[in-house]
């Protein structure tokens, strides 16, 4: 394990990548800009790790410290009390780990469209636990990437990351931009885009034909508002998941999910 530096004062300047990690309009002027992000929990963290993110620093509780002897390389672990953490970071650390990680350079839109065979577009959700749930369903189900318009929230701000149980590591995603014209070059590469819309009038996803289905790119927009009408126009085809006693739509990360679903049913790899 990394050297083990003791902390007792919440003031203490080596901490400043934790501090008030519930102020979202705090974090975000902190984190992108400084190239870092925030992990929290253990299998978080081990994720990160897995997946070639360089630790700057592992912020634990120090009944935890034994228990995470195994720690790679050289950043400095701060242990403190609960209450310690508590004052630094604004809230119970109730996993008792924190770890800030170096960003990587994100990759571009065009690189992931050329590599992908599954896309998922997502339109202005800033809403941080859907973030993490859509990408935690990517993972899942298939989806090889996420594209993202320039107004949806940060993948890997800590909220995102921990209700993706780490899978935003295991998912490539790009801004694409300018939008929704960026979508033209994802048309233009051969997907086709599919629109979610409860319109009674969009194509059940069931329906689809094989060749709508091949290289598909599903386009989900934020709940409420749901899809502009900008990015409708720029999509192939409207699509439903056809529904039951009146319900008009369901939370984009669950409409996510059975999408993602339905459209990577026939793969080869299902078990």
């Amino acid at each position: 394990m990394p050297q083990v530096h003791e902390i007792t004062d919440a003031a203490d300047e080596r901490l400043g990548d934790y501090r008030a990690l519930t102020d979202l309009d705090l974090r975000t002027k902190w984190e992108p800009p400084h190239g870092l992000f925030i992990a929290e929990g253990e299998l978080v963290l081990r994720r990160a790790l897995r997946a070639g993110y360089h630790p700057r620093s592992y912020l634990i509780d120090a009944k935890r410290v034994d228990q995470l002897a195994d720690l790679p390389g050289d950043a400095p672990v701060y242990a403190a009390t609960p209450a310690v953490l508590e004052q630094v970071t604004g809230f119970h650390v109730h996993r008792g780990v924190l770890a800030s990680f170096h960003r990587r350079p994100l990759r571009t839109a065009d690189d992931l469209i050329a590599s992908a065979r599954r896309l998922a577009v997502l339109e202005d959700i800033n809403n941080h636990t859907n973030i993490g749930a859509v990408f935690r369903d990517a993972a899942a189900l298939g989806v090889d990437a996420v594209l993202l318009s320039p107004t949806c929230a940060d993948p890997l701000y800590r909220r995102a990351v921990r209700v993706s149980m780490g899978e935003v590591f295991a998912v490539p995603y790009a801004r694409i931009e300018p939008w929704p014209a960026g979508l033209a070059q994802v048309r233009e590469a051969g997907f086709t885009v599919l629109a979610m819309t409860p319109d009674p009038a969009a194509v059940p996803l069931h329906l689809l034909t094989a060749d709508q289905r091949k290289r598909s790119a599903l386009l989900l927009g934020a709940e409420g508002p749901g899809l502009s009408r900008q990015a409708l126009a720029a999509s192939d085809v409207p699509v439903k998941i056809p529904m039951r006693r009146n319900v008009d739509s369901l939370n984009v990360a669950a409409a996510a999910a059975v999408a993602f679903w339905e459209l990577g049913r026939d793969d080869d790899e299902i078990a």
